[in-house]
């Protein structure tokens, strides 16, 4: 029996371990960590015949034909390089989940930000469509849920469309990977502690782009129109400034005009039906109506689809109002292009709550717009103490350090009486890892402690 090891026991690492115990290998998960909760899915994997290895790292042994790596493992450690050179074949789970549905379109969604907002868009309009085209990668489904749906139960409905958001993380990780459509949303300076170089992180996107039959790029992205119209001269473009900006033949880009989405010179949708605030959604909008008409979908099931989206949870997620104040929830926004997008998408003046896990990347643009919008902004997590040096060097006095998101939320609240704020946002402008396991976790104890005010 061929054996595997997986690397990471997330919801990805799970997936891959049972997909690959259900079709004959010998399997064993392992992961750095020990908690309860890792003890506890210890004993269930083990009754399922995985063995698991936990507080314990990749160690290469000759007798292994397969490892499977989770997102958050670097490509480059060192266990994985050794790995690689001795020959064992090293892949990602999306990696691997493509092996087992290469038999359904793709249609891949990546980019520095507006992949989850983009994917859903997509997911919601191919499904209102009557497709079965579940959304899987970094939101909904791990890939490999849905690998092992298809090919472990014979009732269930085969897929149409696979919509796959898809992380330089797990690009890096997959070699053979090439869906139907590819889609770029943006493209600015976010993982370098990780690709090292922009141009890295740069090539790494574009190698999936290349895989790709057909491409979508968003051509108000300043890095995408300067440095890949010539790498796809057929690709579709995508402008929320109308015709004349887009990239190449116009009749393949899909724009705005007159209120309306425009594609293939003919009304969609009306702008005003996405329930999104800020222009970046506009732009995520284009790129999901491009993906839909490029796929045959009428324009009744796309307006339909637009009209019932509700939006993404911590992406600019309205929570609650509480004393004429507005609580939202961009806890997604985990870099400083996202945060500062997530800004000037709401009224001024506003309360922010920011701070996490530091990420590099150029702050400029998040400063000066934070100069413009914010009231006062409240730090929190282990990057408050350098945001406040930053604020200092600025000659700004409108923060405190307030350390964790329980005093934060309930400061804001009598904040923002103070100095009459219109919103309190939290968009932390840095990963959730030194306080919480996940943006999503992090969004869940603003939304509670947000509904406690209420209480």
């Amino acid at each position: 029996m061929a054996k595997a090891q997986v690397i990471g026991l997330g919801k990805s690492g799970i997936a891959a371990a049972q997909l690959l115990n259900e079709n004959g290998w010998d399997v064993t998960a392992s992961d750095r960590n020990t908690g309860e909760a890792l003890q506890q899915l210890q004993v269930k994997l083990e009754a399922e015949g995985i063995e698991v290895l936990l507080g314990r790292d990749l160690e290469p042994e000759p007798t292994l034909e397969l490892v499977v790596v989770s997102p958050g493992v670097p490509w480059d450690s060192s266990a994985l390089v050794r790995a690689r050179e001795m020959g064992i074949e090293t892949i990602g789970e999306m990696e691997l989940a493509w092996r087992y549905l290469q038999s359904c379109p793709w249609i891949s969604i990546t980019g520095t930000n507006g992949k989850t907002t983009t994917t859903a868009l997509i997911a919601a309009i191919f499904q209102t469509a009557g497709f079965h085209a579940p959304a899987c990668g970094n939101i909904g489904y791990a890939a490999c849920e849905l690998a092992r749906e298809q090919v472990s139960s014979s009732n269930t409905k085969p897929l149409d469309f696979c919509i796959a958001e898809i992380s330089s993380y797990q690009v890096e990780a997959s070699n053979s990977l090439a869906p139907e459509l590819g889609i770029w949303t943006t493209f600015t300076p976010d993982h370098l502690s990780r690709h090292r170089t922009l141009e890295n992180y740069f090539q790494i996107k574009a190698s999936l782009l290349h895989r790709c039959k057909q491409q979508i790029l968003n051509g108000d992205d300043p890095y995408l129109r300067e440095n890949c119209a010539e790498l796809w001269p057929n690709a579709c473009w995508t402008s929320v400034k109308g015709k004349e900006f887009l990239i190449g033949d116009p009749a393949r880009g899909v724009y705005i005009e007159g209120g309306w989405v425009v594609a293939n010179g003919l009304q969609v949708v009306p702008v005003d039906a996405l329930r999104m605030p800020g222009e970046h959604n506009l732009q995520n909008l284009l790129m999901a109506v491009a993906a839909a008409v490029m796929s045959g979908i009428s324009k009744e099931a796309i307006a339909r689809a637009i009209a019932d989206f509700p939006g993404v949870p911590h992406r600019l997620e309205f929570i609650c109002s509480f004393s004429g104040v507005d609580f939202i929830n961009d806890s997604k926004a985990t870099n400083y292009d996202a945060a500062e997008v997530g800004l000037a998408s709401v009224e001024a003046p506003a309360i922010l709550i920011a701070g996490g896990d530091p990420k590099e990347g150029d702050d400029g643009a998040w400063l000066q717009t934070i100069e413009a919008k914010v009231a006062k902004t409240l730090l929190i997590g282990k990057a408050a103490p350098a945001f406040a040096q930053r604020w200092q060097e600025m000659g700004n006095d409108r923060y405190e350090i307030v350390e964790t998101m329980e005093r934060a939320v309930n400061r804001a609240a009598v904040l923002a009486r103070e100095l009459e704020a219109r919103v309190v946002l939290l968009s932390p402008a840095c990963a959730s890892f030194d306080q919480y396991k996940s943006f999503e976790q992090r969004g869940e104890h603003f939304r509670q402690l947000c509904l406690e005010l209420l209480a």
